[in-house]
């Protein structure tokens, strides 16, 4: 953790019951999941973490719990169907209700269509895709007894465009969680139930210099790092924070009238026509 999460208006989020899935990091530094928890822990949410890698989990938690935010946390495969139902039914027995949901689980894989195997291509929609969809479907549920909530699923630019590389599976996958939410949010929102999705670029975050630069750059994180930002009009790269922020509007009652689309956190690169 090199930099701190600057301080905004606090208690954006008082009172709220937030589930995160994915909270945890692939390595030190400010990934989507770590910043977010941190984030609405420091806005007075009450944070559910769920991550796979119980160590990794465990130091988002000690980061809230470090400025004196409350975080429980289960360590559970999200693709899981059964996992994923009793989660949900613990955070509504000891919450009892769910407020604000943030599914920010995924991972790329390199290959198009002919390259990629099935077995990769089925994995990767089972991890970017079906773990949103099953989040999904056991927290509205709890949503609804509650009176409503907000829902954020974390997509990529990926999704909306070529970003430098072929990742068919993750691409499409991720076009399929913007559609994903898109119907969610015109179903449920008589429920009061809000879906959007953060629809981050090709930001500085622990996933880079983790896997990203073995599978992309032969391992030169520097040569990567280049590469990325040069496709970014703004000419930095942001981190998992700039999602953070951007899950933290769509969660809060700011964002009351805000259903049904998408903040795209990536500094113009989809923008541009090249």
């Amino acid at each position: 953790m090199t930099q701190d999460i600057p301080h905004q208006r606090p208690g954006r989020l008082a009172g709220r019951i937030a589930v995160i899935g994915g909270a945890g990091s692939v390595g030190p530094g400010w990934g989507n999941g770590r910043a977010t928890a941190v984030i609405f822990a420091r806005e007075g949410a009450t944070v559910f973490l769920a991550d796979r890698d119980k160590e990794s989990l465990e130091v988002t938690a000690r980061h809230v719990r470090e400025e004196g935010g409350t975080a429980h946390t289960a360590v559970l495969d999200v693709t899981e169907p059964s996992a994923v139902q009793g989660f949900f039914a613990e955070c509504e027995e000891r919450a009892g209700r769910v407020d604000i949901l943030v599914n920010n689980v995924g991972g790329s894989r390199a290959g198009g269509a002919v390259d990629l195997s099935l077995e990769d291509w089925d994995s990767q929609l089972r991890t970017n895709l079906t773990s949103a969809f099953l989040a999904c479907k056991h927290a509205i549920p709890v949503m609804r007894r509650g009176g409503g909530g907000a829902i954020v699923n974390t997509a990529s630019a990926s999704g909306l465009r070529w970003t430098g590389a072929a990742q068919v599976g993750y691409a499409s996958a991720k076009a399929a969680v913007i559609q994903l939410s898109r119907v969610t949010a015109v179903e449920y929102a008589p429920d009061n139930i809000r879906v959007n999705t953060v629809v981050p670029g090709q930001l500085h975050t622990p996933m880079v210099e983790a896997r990203l630069a073995g599978q992309r750059a032969g391992g030169d994180v520097a040569k990567l790092l280049a590469q990325r930002q040069a496709r970014i009009p703004l000419g930095f790269m942001g981190d998992g924070r700039d999602t953070a922020y951007a899950a933290l509007f769509l969660a809060s009652d700011e964002a009351r009238f805000v259903t049904g689309t998408e903040i795209v956190v990536d500094g113009g690169m989809t923008a541009r026509c090249d």
